[in-house]
């Protein structure tokens, strides 16, 4: 054990410190340096050895720590028979500024072994320097052997400890403080706000108020304000601000910013943009913060206005407001406006190696531009994780699984080593494209080969590979010998796989499952409906839907969309309320009749209604994403991509009928349901009908 690892204590012995020394290969301290010995490895301390030979060892030390020469100027404490205060404030403001807590140490032994009594101003330093480099035992132990404190000397231990999140020991002292101030109770409230524990942050602002010394300061509301942001307590963020207005802390830009972002976490949005628009120096990071708050709060609109009120004022967007604007764009799906961000990206240029060059990737990907995306990944010199698995997923989700598992093996070369997430974009391609040996060995080779852990997801794409296959067996084996219980995901992707191959039995237990982990979800009783039905067992159908009216269970309406000209246009199944219905209904009528000569007939098995043929196909042909489908053909000219979203996962039927629109129309039509992208051309689909 050597000296940097003991406590320092009143008796510390002359050896340690001699044997921390050695280290640097110098004499010990009871030995004195020759002037030969001391600057043999540095011909240019002339000066600085004249200055020890005339005794001048404070000017020394101070034109060694202006150079940065730490470790020599604590070495010349050898050289001194009765070193200053002002020599050891010297040297000790100097490690405090450099965090060089091995040197500290030295300084702080030296003080015992000369029997210097270091007074108040350089105790606080020493506990200053031990909480600031996270040694807190050592300036606990300081504070324990102060003779005399001051408000410094609580306050510091205070905050060393609320720092780190040791909040029982720092309100312990907090509460034995004889007198508080400002800086006492802002770094209490600021220490409780930082390792989440808002409520308790609150009432001690509370506490505060009651003090009649006491007085905020733009740290202190700025603290509880985000505490309140955390709770998301709007009453108390209100009364907050209220303080704030009486007490004249109105006029600081940081207390506004504050202000803005609580009233938008607590979602007033309004409120929050009436702040920000009262806020006079604005800067890149409070544009990007409200920018982030609309979008978040699916106002794309009102985020793309903001955006481009910023680049008119003059501010310059950094990467974090490219980032931000375009992970909301992946979010929403709206790729057009992502491709503004990017053309305005490159008219000013951008850093391609940038978290906003990595949101581009992720933007269209989550888009289904896969080229566009493999063409920004390619500009990138030295892509980063996150990037190589947004484009591995983005080709997983839109049927180009070989692109996928290429690429995959790409970032292997590299020397990039994947994450758990990365194998989760690995199994979802191999999944959706029924590569189901070769996403086993991929499986086998996260443990064996990468040595990363098994997380619930991976075994979710295991079970999910094998249930879509029809490889219930293997399937069940893995479920029965995982270490964790399997999570909704693992069940949802057996009753998936069970209604592609109509396991009722295997259905039933995945089923039972989910009504017990997530009891309201309406996608596992409608799933279960749906397999019944498939199997004609109309009872248990009956049953399915006896048990969501006992629950209160409303089936998610299908939803939708497409955006055209700038505007978006919502369809619901047999949604007759668009002021186009009728074009849209005469066109799909006639669609209809062209796709039933082509050799379309409508896939009745999942229509849930013990009802005739007839009016089953009725019900089919009105479904949420023909409608949208259609309106796309309508009103774009001809030949132009169609691309739809929607809310749920696309029905057998109407994935069916699209690859006929898809021909009959001559168009390539994209949809993208909430599993993954599908891209329909000539009559095919990019899923190759393996979903």
């Amino acid at each position: 054990m050597t000296f940097l690892h003991l406590k320092i204590s009143k008796s510390f012995p002359l050896l340690f410190f001699n044997r921390a020394r050695s280290f640097s290969s110098e004499p010990p301290l009871n030995k004195p340096l020759t002037e030969k010995a001391f600057f043999k490895s540095n011909t240019k301390d002339g000066l600085i050895s004249r200055l020890c030979i005339d005794g001048r060892f404070k000017e020394a030390i101070d034109i060694l720590c202006e150079q940065q020469r730490l470790t020599k100027a604590v070495q010349l404490l050898a050289r001194i028979n009765r070193p200053s205060a002002s020599i050891y404030s010297t040297l000790i403001q100097h490690c405090l500024q450099q965090r060089a807590l091995d040197q500290g140490k030295l300084v702080h032994a030296h003080t015992r072994l000369s029997g210097f009594e270091p007074g108040l101003v350089l105790c606080n330093r020493f506990i200053d320097l031990y909480a600031k480099c996270g040694s807190l035992l050592d300036a606990q132990e300081v504070f324990d052997e102060m003779a005399e404190r001051d408000l410094c000397s609580w306050n510091t231990m205070i905050s060393g400890y609320a720092k780190v999140g040791k909040l029982g020991e720092a309100r312990k002292l907090f509460d034995e403080m004889p007198e508080r101030d400002n800086f006492s109770w802002t770094a209490m409230i600021s220490g409780y706000v930082h390792h989440e524990r808002p409520k308790e942050a609150l009432e001690l602002f509370r506490m505060m108020q009651t003090h009649d010394n006491s007085k905020s300061n733009k740290f202190t509301v700025s603290s509880v304000l985000a505490a309140s942001a955390a709770l998301q307590s709007l009453r108390m963020g209100k009364e907050i601000h209220g303080y704030i207005m009486r007490t004249g802390l109105d006029s600081d830009e940081v207390v506004w910013s504050t202000l803005s972002d609580m009233y938008g976490k607590c979602g007033s949005i309004e409120e929050a943009r009436r702040i920000f628009d009262k806020m006079v120096n604005r800067d890149v990071v409070t544009w990007t913060a409200m920018i982030g708050r609309y979008f978040e709060d699916g106002k794309k609109e009102e985020g793309l206005a903001l955006f481009s009120e910023l680049m008119n004022s003059g501010i310059r967007p950094n990467e974090f407001t490219f980032a931000g604007v375009l992970n909301a764009c992946a979010g929403h799906a709206a790729e057009n406006l992502g491709k503004q961000v990017h053309a305005y990206m490159t008219r000013i240029g951008f850093d391609p190696v940038s978290f906003a060059a990595s949101a581009l990737v992720h933007m269209y990907s989550k888009c289904g531009n896969t080229a566009n995306a493999n063409k920004v990944f390619k500009g990138m010199p030295c892509p980063d994780l996150v990037s190589w698995t947004s484009l591995i997923v983005g080709y997983a989700q839109n049927g180009q699984p070989d692109d996928a598992l290429q690429l995959f093996e790409s970032l292997l070369k590299s020397g990039t080593r994947p994450d758990h997430v990365t194998f989760v974009g690995v199994l979802s391609a191999c999944a959706h494209a029924g590569f189901v040996d070769k996403g086993l060995e991929y499986f086998h080779s996260i443990k064996e080969k990468h040595g990363l852990t098994y997380t619930a997801d991976h075994y979710a794409c295991a079970v999910d590979l094998l249930a879509r296959a029809g490889r219930f067996e293997e399937a069940e084996n893995i479920i029965n010998e995982m270490p964790m219980k399997p999570d909704k995901f693992l069940w949802a992707s057996v009753i998936g796989g069970c209604r592609i191959h109509g396991n009722v039995k295997l259905a039933k237990r995945a089923a039972e499952a989910l009504f017990e982990l997530e009891p309201e979800n309406p996608a596992t009783y409608v799933t279960l409906a749906n397999i019944y039905a498939t199997a004609g067992m109309w009872s248990e159908v009956t049953n399915v839907r006896k048990k969501m009216d006992e629950r209160g269970i409303i089936k998610t309406p299908g939803l939708s969309w497409i955006e055209i000209k700038r505007k978006m246009h919502v369809f619901l199944v047999g949604d007759k309320s668009h002021p186009r219905y009728n074009e849209i209904d005469h066109y799909l009528c006639e669609l209809s009749k062209r796709m039933r000569e082509e050799g379309y007939v409508p896939d009745t098995n999942f229509v849930l209604h013990d009802v005739e043929e007839e009016q089953k196909e009725q019900n089919l042909s009105y479904h949420s994403e023909k409608l949208a489908v259609v309106f796309g053909i309508v009103s774009t000219p001809s030949g132009t991509p169609i691309k739809v979203f929607k809310n749920l996962r696309t029905c057998v039927d109407c994935h069916n009928a699209i690859k006929y629109i898809s021909k009959i129309s001559n168009r390539r039509i994209i949809v993208r349901d909430s599993n993954r992208f599908h891209c329909f051309e000539d009559g095919k689909c990019s899923c190759l009908d393996y979903w």
